[in-house]
Protein backbone atom coordinates (compact mmCIF):
# COMPACT_ATOMS: atom_id res chain seq x y z
CA UNK A 1 0.00 0.00 0.00
CA UNK A 2 1.48 3.33 -1.04
CA UNK A 3 2.34 5.81 1.63
CA UNK A 4 -0.03 8.76 1.64
CA UNK A 5 1.68 12.17 1.77
CA UNK A 6 1.52 14.01 5.01
CA UNK A 7 -0.98 16.88 5.02
CA UNK A 8 0.64 20.33 4.80
CA UNK A 9 1.35 21.98 8.09
CA UNK A 10 -1.14 24.69 8.93
CA UNK A 11 0.09 28.19 8.25
CA UNK A 12 0.05 30.24 11.37
CA UNK A 13 -0.99 33.91 11.21
CA UNK A 14 2.26 34.88 12.86
CA UNK A 15 4.21 33.32 9.98
CA UNK A 16 2.50 35.53 7.37
CA UNK A 17 4.32 38.68 6.26
CA UNK A 18 2.87 41.89 7.54
CA UNK A 19 0.60 43.51 4.94
CA UNK A 20 2.01 46.58 3.31
CA UNK A 21 -0.29 49.49 4.12
CA UNK A 22 -1.78 51.02 1.00
CA UNK A 23 -2.55 54.69 1.43
CA UNK A 24 -6.10 55.59 0.69
CA UNK A 25 -6.96 57.89 -2.18
CA UNK A 26 -7.94 60.67 0.25
CA UNK A 27 -4.61 60.35 2.06
CA UNK A 28 -2.72 60.57 -1.23
CA UNK A 29 -4.74 63.64 -2.17
CA UNK A 30 -3.98 65.23 1.19
CA UNK A 31 -0.26 64.66 0.68
CA UNK A 32 -0.49 66.10 -2.83
CA UNK A 33 -2.41 69.11 -1.56
CA UNK A 34 0.10 69.60 1.23
CA UNK A 35 3.02 69.55 -1.21
CA UNK A 36 1.23 71.85 -3.65
CA UNK A 37 0.28 74.22 -0.85
CA UNK A 38 3.87 74.31 0.36
CA UNK A 39 5.17 75.15 -3.11
CA UNK A 40 2.59 77.92 -3.53
CA UNK A 41 3.46 79.33 -0.12
CA UNK A 42 7.12 79.49 -1.05
CA UNK A 43 6.34 81.16 -4.38
CA UNK A 44 3.98 83.73 -2.81
CA UNK A 45 6.39 84.47 0.03
CA UNK A 46 9.29 84.96 -2.38
CA UNK A 47 7.12 87.17 -4.60
CA UNK A 48 6.06 89.40 -1.70
CA UNK A 49 9.59 89.51 -0.35
CA UNK A 50 11.16 90.59 -3.64
CA UNK A 51 8.36 92.95 -4.70
CA UNK A 52 7.26 94.53 -1.42
CA UNK A 53 9.16 93.76 1.75
CA UNK A 54 12.73 94.00 0.47
CA UNK A 55 12.34 97.26 -1.52
CA UNK A 56 10.50 98.94 1.37
CA UNK A 57 13.14 97.79 3.83
CA UNK A 58 15.80 99.26 1.57
CA UNK A 59 14.06 102.64 1.75
CA UNK A 60 14.18 102.46 5.54
CA UNK A 61 17.82 101.38 5.41
CA UNK A 62 18.77 104.27 3.13
CA UNK A 63 16.87 106.70 5.36
CA UNK A 64 19.01 105.86 8.39
CA UNK A 65 22.23 105.25 6.48
CA UNK A 66 23.65 108.47 7.93
CA UNK A 67 21.85 108.15 11.24
CA UNK A 68 18.94 110.53 11.66
CA UNK A 69 20.52 113.37 9.66
CA UNK A 70 18.24 112.98 6.62
CA UNK A 71 15.14 112.62 8.77
CA UNK A 72 15.97 115.67 10.87
CA UNK A 73 16.80 117.59 7.70
CA UNK A 74 13.33 117.21 6.17
CA UNK A 75 11.59 117.80 9.50
CA UNK A 76 13.42 121.11 9.80
CA UNK A 77 12.62 122.18 6.23
CA UNK A 78 9.50 124.44 6.24
CA UNK A 79 8.66 123.57 2.62
CA UNK A 80 8.72 119.84 3.38
CA UNK A 81 6.65 120.34 6.54
CA UNK A 82 4.10 122.29 4.50
CA UNK A 83 4.02 119.49 1.93
CA UNK A 84 3.47 116.88 4.65
CA UNK A 85 0.67 118.89 6.24
CA UNK A 86 -0.94 119.44 2.86
CA UNK A 87 -0.72 115.73 2.05
CA UNK A 88 -2.35 114.74 5.34
CA UNK A 89 -5.08 117.38 4.90
CA UNK A 90 -5.93 116.26 1.37
CA UNK A 91 -5.89 112.59 2.40
CA UNK A 92 -8.17 113.25 5.38
CA UNK A 93 -10.72 115.18 3.32
CA UNK A 94 -10.63 112.59 0.54
CA UNK A 95 -11.07 109.66 2.94
CA UNK A 96 -14.08 111.28 4.61
CA UNK A 97 -15.72 111.96 1.24
CA UNK A 98 -14.97 108.48 -0.07
CA UNK A 99 -16.22 106.84 3.13
CA UNK A 100 -19.56 108.66 3.13
CA UNK A 101 -20.22 108.24 -0.57
CA UNK A 102 -18.67 104.76 -0.61
CA UNK A 103 -21.05 103.40 2.02
CA UNK A 104 -23.98 105.15 0.34
CA UNK A 105 -23.12 103.76 -3.10
CA UNK A 106 -22.63 100.30 -1.61
CA UNK A 107 -26.13 100.37 -0.11
CA UNK A 108 -27.50 101.62 -3.41
CA UNK A 109 -25.85 98.81 -5.39
CA UNK A 110 -26.81 96.00 -3.01
CA UNK A 111 -30.19 96.99 -1.58
CA UNK A 112 -31.91 98.51 -4.61
CA UNK A 113 -32.70 97.60 -8.20
CA UNK A 114 -32.77 100.36 -10.81
CA UNK A 115 -32.00 100.85 -14.51
CA UNK A 116 -28.30 101.29 -15.18
CA UNK A 117 -27.17 99.46 -12.05
CA UNK A 118 -24.58 97.38 -13.91
CA UNK A 119 -23.28 100.45 -15.70
CA UNK A 120 -22.87 102.28 -12.38
CA UNK A 121 -21.02 99.29 -10.91
CA UNK A 122 -18.67 99.27 -13.90
CA UNK A 123 -18.07 103.02 -13.69
CA UNK A 124 -17.05 102.69 -10.04
CA UNK A 125 -14.10 100.55 -11.13
CA UNK A 126 -13.04 103.09 -13.76
CA UNK A 127 -10.41 104.75 -11.50
CA UNK A 128 -8.64 101.39 -11.21
CA UNK A 129 -8.23 101.08 -14.96
CA UNK A 130 -7.51 104.67 -15.98
CA UNK A 131 -4.07 106.20 -15.51
CA UNK A 132 -4.03 108.89 -12.79
CA UNK A 133 -2.32 111.21 -15.24
CA UNK A 134 -5.34 110.90 -17.54
CA UNK A 135 -7.59 111.67 -14.57
CA UNK A 136 -5.64 114.82 -13.83
CA UNK A 137 -5.76 115.93 -17.45
CA UNK A 138 -9.51 115.31 -17.60
CA UNK A 139 -10.03 117.48 -14.52
CA UNK A 140 -7.97 120.25 -16.11
CA UNK A 141 -10.14 120.09 -19.24
CA UNK A 142 -13.30 120.44 -17.15
CA UNK A 143 -12.19 122.85 -14.41
CA UNK A 144 -9.22 124.64 -15.97
CA UNK A 145 -9.31 128.39 -15.43
CA UNK A 146 -8.75 129.38 -19.07
CA UNK A 147 -10.34 126.80 -21.33
CA UNK A 148 -12.19 124.46 -18.97
CA UNK A 149 -15.92 124.00 -19.17
CA UNK A 150 -16.60 125.31 -15.66
CA UNK A 151 -13.22 126.79 -14.74
CA UNK A 152 -13.70 130.39 -15.99
CA UNK A 153 -17.12 130.65 -14.34
CA UNK A 154 -15.85 129.30 -11.03
CA UNK A 155 -12.75 131.50 -11.04
CA UNK A 156 -14.84 134.59 -11.85
CA UNK A 157 -16.80 133.74 -8.71
CA UNK A 158 -13.56 133.55 -6.73
CA UNK A 159 -13.32 129.75 -6.54
CA UNK A 160 -10.20 128.19 -8.07
CA UNK A 161 -10.09 124.46 -8.66
CA UNK A 162 -7.03 123.71 -10.77
CA UNK A 163 -3.64 124.55 -9.24
CA UNK A 164 -5.37 124.70 -5.87
CA UNK A 165 -6.41 122.39 -3.05
CA UNK A 166 -9.96 121.68 -4.38
CA UNK A 167 -8.60 120.20 -7.59
CA UNK A 168 -6.09 118.09 -5.66
CA UNK A 169 -8.86 116.78 -3.41
CA UNK A 170 -11.02 115.94 -6.43
CA UNK A 171 -8.17 114.04 -8.08
CA UNK A 172 -7.42 112.10 -4.90
CA UNK A 173 -11.09 111.29 -4.31
CA UNK A 174 -11.38 109.97 -7.85
CA UNK A 175 -8.41 107.61 -7.72
CA UNK A 176 -9.40 106.18 -4.31
CA UNK A 177 -13.15 105.99 -5.00
CA UNK A 178 -13.58 102.18 -5.46
CA UNK A 179 -11.62 101.09 -2.39
CA UNK A 180 -14.31 101.56 0.26
CA UNK A 181 -17.09 100.34 -2.05
CA UNK A 182 -15.34 97.11 -3.01
CA UNK A 183 -14.77 96.30 0.67
CA UNK A 184 -18.34 97.02 1.79
CA UNK A 185 -20.38 95.52 -1.08
CA UNK A 186 -19.43 91.84 -0.45
CA UNK A 187 -20.22 92.16 3.26
CA UNK A 188 -23.62 93.71 2.56
CA UNK A 189 -24.39 90.88 0.15
CA UNK A 190 -23.35 88.31 2.75
CA UNK A 191 -25.38 89.62 5.70
CA UNK A 192 -28.60 89.89 3.67
CA UNK A 193 -31.64 91.95 4.61
CA UNK A 194 -33.44 89.76 7.17
CA UNK A 195 -32.33 91.71 10.25
CA UNK A 196 -32.97 95.05 8.56
CA UNK A 197 -36.49 93.98 7.58
CA UNK A 198 -37.14 92.76 11.13
CA UNK A 199 -36.03 96.11 12.55
CA UNK A 200 -38.24 98.03 10.10
CA UNK A 201 -41.22 95.80 10.96
CA UNK A 202 -40.72 96.71 14.63
CA UNK A 203 -41.02 100.39 13.82
CA UNK A 204 -37.37 101.41 13.43
CA UNK A 205 -36.70 104.26 11.03
CA UNK A 206 -34.26 103.95 8.13
CA UNK A 207 -31.58 105.83 10.07
CA UNK A 208 -32.09 103.72 13.20
CA UNK A 209 -31.89 100.54 11.13
CA UNK A 210 -28.68 101.68 9.50
CA UNK A 211 -27.08 102.85 12.75
CA UNK A 212 -28.01 99.84 14.89
CA UNK A 213 -28.14 96.97 12.39
CA UNK A 214 -26.31 97.69 9.15
CA UNK A 215 -23.36 99.76 10.33
CA UNK A 216 -22.24 97.36 13.10
CA UNK A 217 -22.33 94.52 10.57
CA UNK A 218 -20.15 96.31 8.02
CA UNK A 219 -17.89 98.27 10.39
CA UNK A 220 -14.74 96.26 9.73
CA UNK A 221 -15.27 96.40 5.99
CA UNK A 222 -15.57 100.17 6.32
CA UNK A 223 -12.42 100.29 8.45
CA UNK A 224 -10.42 98.32 5.91
CA UNK A 225 -11.77 100.49 3.11
CA UNK A 226 -10.70 103.58 5.05
CA UNK A 227 -7.21 102.17 5.58
CA UNK A 228 -6.81 101.34 1.89
CA UNK A 229 -8.21 104.72 0.89
CA UNK A 230 -5.84 106.47 3.30
CA UNK A 231 -2.80 104.67 1.93
CA UNK A 232 -3.88 105.37 -1.65
CA UNK A 233 -4.55 109.04 -0.91
CA UNK A 234 -1.23 109.57 0.83
CA UNK A 235 0.66 108.01 -2.06
CA UNK A 236 -1.15 109.63 -5.00
CA UNK A 237 1.26 111.20 -7.45
CA UNK A 238 0.20 111.34 -11.11
CA UNK A 239 -3.20 113.02 -10.93
CA UNK A 240 -2.12 115.40 -8.17
CA UNK A 241 0.96 116.46 -10.11
CA UNK A 242 -1.15 117.44 -13.12
CA UNK A 243 -3.80 119.43 -11.24
CA UNK A 244 -1.55 120.97 -8.57
CA UNK A 245 1.07 122.69 -10.70
CA UNK A 246 3.67 121.57 -8.12
CA UNK A 247 3.98 125.06 -6.64
CA UNK A 248 6.61 125.19 -3.89
CA UNK A 249 5.09 126.02 -0.52
CA UNK A 250 1.56 126.05 -1.95
CA UNK A 251 0.48 122.91 -3.82
CA UNK A 252 3.49 120.62 -3.54
CA UNK A 253 2.61 117.39 -1.72
CA UNK A 254 4.91 114.87 -0.07
CA UNK A 255 5.03 112.57 -3.10
CA UNK A 256 6.07 115.53 -5.26
CA UNK A 257 8.75 116.35 -2.69
CA UNK A 258 10.13 112.82 -3.11
CA UNK A 259 10.38 113.31 -6.87
CA UNK A 260 11.89 116.79 -6.59
CA UNK A 261 14.55 115.77 -4.10
CA UNK A 262 15.46 112.61 -5.97
CA UNK A 263 15.84 114.47 -9.28
CA UNK A 264 17.98 117.09 -7.54
CA UNK A 265 20.27 114.37 -6.17
CA UNK A 266 19.09 114.85 -2.58
CA UNK A 267 18.50 111.14 -2.21
CA UNK A 268 18.65 111.25 1.58
CA UNK A 269 15.75 113.68 1.70
CA UNK A 270 13.82 111.65 -0.87
CA UNK A 271 14.29 108.43 1.10
CA UNK A 272 13.34 110.13 4.38
CA UNK A 273 10.13 111.61 2.96
CA UNK A 274 9.19 108.29 1.36
CA UNK A 275 9.90 106.56 4.66
CA UNK A 276 7.48 108.85 6.52
CA UNK A 277 4.72 108.16 3.99
CA UNK A 278 5.33 104.42 4.25
CA UNK A 279 5.41 104.57 8.03
CA UNK A 280 1.96 106.17 8.20
CA UNK A 281 0.43 103.60 5.85
CA UNK A 282 2.00 100.64 7.67
CA UNK A 283 0.96 102.07 11.05
CA UNK A 284 -2.68 102.21 9.91
CA UNK A 285 -2.60 98.56 8.83
CA UNK A 286 -0.92 97.43 12.06
CA UNK A 287 -3.38 99.31 14.27
CA UNK A 288 -6.35 97.80 12.44
CA UNK A 289 -4.81 94.32 12.73
CA UNK A 290 -4.38 94.78 16.49
CA UNK A 291 -7.83 96.21 17.15
CA UNK A 292 -9.82 93.78 15.02
CA UNK A 293 -11.30 90.99 17.16
CA UNK A 294 -10.39 87.43 16.27
CA UNK A 295 -13.06 85.49 14.41
CA UNK A 296 -14.30 82.43 16.34
CA UNK A 297 -12.96 79.17 14.94
CA UNK A 298 -15.53 76.70 13.74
Amino acid sequence: MADTPDPPAPVLEADLPAPVPVPSRSARRRRERTATTYVFRVIVSAYLLLLVAWPVSLVAQKTFEDGTTSLRGILEDPDVLHALRLTVTIAAISVVINTVFGVGMSLLLVRYEFPGKRLLSALIDLPLSVSPVVVGLALVLVYGGRSGWFGPTLESAGFQVIFAVPGMVMATVFVALPLVIREVVPVLEEIGIDQEQAARSLGASAWQTFRRITLPSIRWAVVYGVVLSTARSLGEFGAVKVVSGNLLGETRTATLVVEEKYLNFDKGGAYATAFLLTLVAVACIVVVGILRPEEPSE
